[in-house]
Formats: structure tokens, sequence, C-alpha cells
């Protein structure tokens, strides 16, 4: 299971030109499903990025989760993040999870992050999202859950 994790100032995803999710500062999470993930691999990932600490603390170090300074959390299911890229230059999806799975264990990681941070937003799985963001930093990290 894949997390992408973007340091935001604002973030949002339209569908259908209406607001899905929105988030002020925060972290804009897009989430890959791989074939195999499985549901621990939830919890783990949920609790990595909830207290990943990429926020300035007052010496200005990446030393605060997203947590520690209350900000939002914006969800966005992105099968790509599990593409095969290794061989020429079309990418191969057959690592992603089949569709139904990637939704469950998308729509688990929703709940679960729901329960443990009090402001997190979502895209829709499945549809045509057009997402906007102010990258802070930049700071982005890839965090990967398996086995």
């Amino acid at each position: 299971m894949i997390a992408l994790l973007q340091r935001v100032t604002e973030a949002k995803v339209v569908v259908d030109n209406e607001i899905a999710g929105e988030i002020k500062q925060g972290l804009l999470v897009f989430i890959g499903v791989e074939k195999n993930d499985a549901d621990e691999y939830v919890s783990r990932l949920v609790d990595k990025v909830l207290s990943y600490r990429i926020f300035p603390d007052t010496e200005d170090k990446m030393n605060l989760s997203v947590q520690d300074i209350n900000a939002g959390v914006l969800l966005v299911p992105q099968f790509t993040l599990a593409a095969d890229t290794q061989k020429g230059c079309r990418p191969s999806f057959s690592s992603a999870a089949i569709p139904e799975e990637g939704e469950r264990l998308f729509n688990q990681f929703v709940k679960q992050t729901r329960v443990k941070h009090n402001n997190v937003a979502t895209g829709i799985f499945g549809a045509d999202m057009k997402v906007s963001l102010l990258n802070d930093g930049p700071v982005t990290f890839w965090l990967q859950v398996n086995k």
C-alpha cells in the first residue's frame, strides 16, 4: 500500500465542477493499493501518515506531524501509484489491486483516518478528479507499507 504525501498550504478535489474535498494547511495524500495488500497494511500506513513529522517546529525543523498542528488531511485514491514503470515507455497496471479491492481498502483507510484525526476530506474513488494544490516547500514523501 502506497501513500504519496505532499505538505500543502491548500488543496482541493473537484468532480463534475463540484468540490468533493478541500483543506487548508495540511497533507494531500494520494493512496495507491497494490495486489496482495492486506487489511493490516491500512492501519500501519494510517499511523505512519498521521505521525510523519514534516511540518516545521519553532526552530524551522521538520519535527511536527499533521496531528501535532491539527491540520487537514485530503485523501485521494490514485491507482497509478501502483504502476510498474520498469519496462518501455508505457506503464503497466498489473501490480494494482482490482478496482473493488482498491476501493474497499481506500474506504477502510478513510474510515481509520477519520477515527484518529478530526479534519479529513476525500476525493471520490473511480471518478475523474481535478486536484489542485499549493505545495508547501515543496515537501513530498513516498511511504509504502507491505509484508
